[in-house]
């Protein structure tokens, strides 16, 4: 069943990897339970411990090519998003970047009460985060080949597909989105 209420609007800040004060949660602490849900499963951190994910997004803190962000909604952790530098990081020798190029991972928090259209509006706000930089002109991705839900998102915001590539942990479908097929497909989207 779904409500009525609208999705968004979100904002973003860097992720948190400091332990969090008395009665809050550390973001690890949440993104623990993101990643570590059935519906997570192309994350594959489904049997990560807490110390895992404390030592994961540690990590991606202290790379130079790597940062880890929370999507917010109402003020309430809502989506992970991570930008990446391709030539770097998940794609280095894999395709032929281009200036400009950012690699993205996103993750929306399990639903408790699935909202219509959520989804999309968080890949759209992750996509206009990444855009604000003027630098970026465009993004890539490579999502594992079975996972056709996060490909329909991606066509949705103006993705194409390049070609299948193989990583060390999956069978991947490189896509690319420029500014102008992103600014193509979302006009007139719904927020």
């Amino acid at each position: 069943m779904t409500t009525t209420k609208q999705p968004g609007p979100f904002t973003v800040r860097p992720m948190e990897t400091a332990p969090a004060g008395p009665g809050h949660r550390s973001d690890a602490e949440v993104v623990h339970g993101w990643v570590t849900h059935p519906r997570s499963a192309y994350w594959m951190m489904g049997d990560a411990r807490l110390e895992d994910v404390e030592r994961e997004y540690a990590a991606i803190a202290a790379h130079p090519h790597h940062h880890a962000y929370i999507g917010l909604r109402d003020g309430e952790p809502a989506f992970l998003m991570e930008r990446y530098d391709p030539t770097h990081v998940e794609l280095r020798g894999l395709y032929e970047a281009e200036p400009g190029d950012v690699g993205m991972h996103f993750l929306v928090a399990p639903p408790v009460t699935p909202v219509h259209g959520y989804t999309l509006a968080v890949i759209t706000t992750v996509m206009e985060t990444l855009f604000a930089d003027p630098a970026v002109r465009r993004v890539v991705v490579e999502p594992d080949v079975t996972n056709t839900a996060v490909q329909a998102l991606n066509e949705a915001v103006g993705f194409e597909a390049i070609r299948e590539i193989a990583k060390p942990e999956k069978d991947a479908l490189l896509s690319a989105c420029t500014r102008e097929q992103f600014a193509a497909a979302t006009t007139g989207a719904r927020r």
